[in-house]
């Protein structure tokens, strides 16, 4: 450990102030080295109190590779970026240098975040949560799980658990508050053509924290909001993530229940939706999710299973 990462955790420990001496002692560092640590802390946005006696540690929303990579009951590497283009493709990127799986890469920024379709998403400096887990999957292909229906009751549920609130979810891959998206998830699979089995498989995914509602753009203002849309956030995005990757892997694990769980916060059941097909737009009720996450789609002369794609629903346009 460096004397940056030896000071922060001694201070995140700490009941009481901690002068420069006893940490200097404690660390066996001198006086300018833990004053320099404290000065690099801060430029990288952790909030540590003065006083004449020392220093005190504030709870900070800074993304801690080692604190979630510790708490997660899962074994995996972290790794915590400051900024990524995207880090579905530093994922991607992964798998090419041959790292390990599984890996869990989380960013502060994306520069060129994009959901399905390719479609670009708004993006917020350390005010969002926009992370990807690289997978290598046993299993043959035809007996995954439906990654995105698992991750997206594993996203709702966590919210629900730290905030007291109640989310839904959109088919296939989007959470809602309030009508409003707050996450939305993309599921890529990376196959061996020879054995049709799944070598890797990558989850992402944007959670709208902490952005002020003014802060989004003209055109998502009735379509997006934040966890916590005043800005002041009563739980920290490491923990957020922590609760999301543990209820993940416990739902992996079992692989029972979560598509129950999908179907309970499913707000599309029961509603008139539209979507595309060859160009045509169809309009129907949403009347079932099948065992393996397709929707059925009453047409009133017939019944339509969907897969992929989009819909829409004209409460939420």
């Amino acid at each position: 450990m460096t004397t940056k990462e030896k000071v922060l955790a001694r201070l995140k420990v700490a009941t009481e102030v901690l002068s420069g001496e006893v940490l200097a002692q404690e660390l066996q560092v001198s006086r300018t080295a833990i004053w320099k640590a404290i000065k690099e802390l801060e430029k990288k946005g952790y909030q540590i109190q003065h006083s004449a006696n020392g220093y005190r540690y504030q709870t900070s929303d800074i993304l801690d590779a080692k604190e979630i990579q510790e708490q997660i009951q899962q074994p995996l590497e972290v790794t915590v970026l400051e900024s990524s283009v995207s880090t579905m493709k530093d994922a991607q990127l992964a798998v090419l240098e041959g790292k390990k799986s599984p890996l869990l890469i989380v960013a502060d920024m994306q520069e060129a975040p994009h959901g399905r379709f390719n479609r670009p998403f708004f993006a917020a400096n350390q005010q969002g949560i926009y992370m990807s887990l690289l997978l290598e999957p046993k299993e043959q292909l035809q007996e995954l799980p439906q990654y995105t229906i698992l991750m997206a009751v594993a996203v709702a549920e966590a919210i629900d658990e730290l905030l007291g609130v109640d989310s839904q979810i959109k088919w296939v891959n989007d959470i809602y508050l309030d009508q409003k998206k707050v996450a939305g998830i993309l599921s890529e699979a990376m196959t061996d053509i020879e054995t049709n089995s799944l070598k890797y498989i990558i989850i992402g995914m944007g959670i709208n924290f902490s952005i002020p509602q003014e802060k989004y753009p003209e055109a998502l203002q009735e379509k997006a909001t934040s966890l916590f849309p005043d800005g002041q956030a009563t739980i920290t995005r490491n923990q957020l993530i922590v609760a999301i990757w543990n209820r993940f892997f416990k739902l992996l694990t079992e692989q029972m229940g979560f598509l129950d769980s999908y179907r309970k916060k499913s707000f599309v059941l029961g509603k008139k939706i539209t979507f595309k097909r060859k160009d045509r737009t169809y309009l129907g009720t949403a009347i079932a999710i099948t065992d393996t996450g397709e929707l059925i789609v009453d047409l009133g002369d017939e019944q339509i299973t969907l897969s992929s794609g989009e819909i829409s629903l004209s409460s939420i346009q």
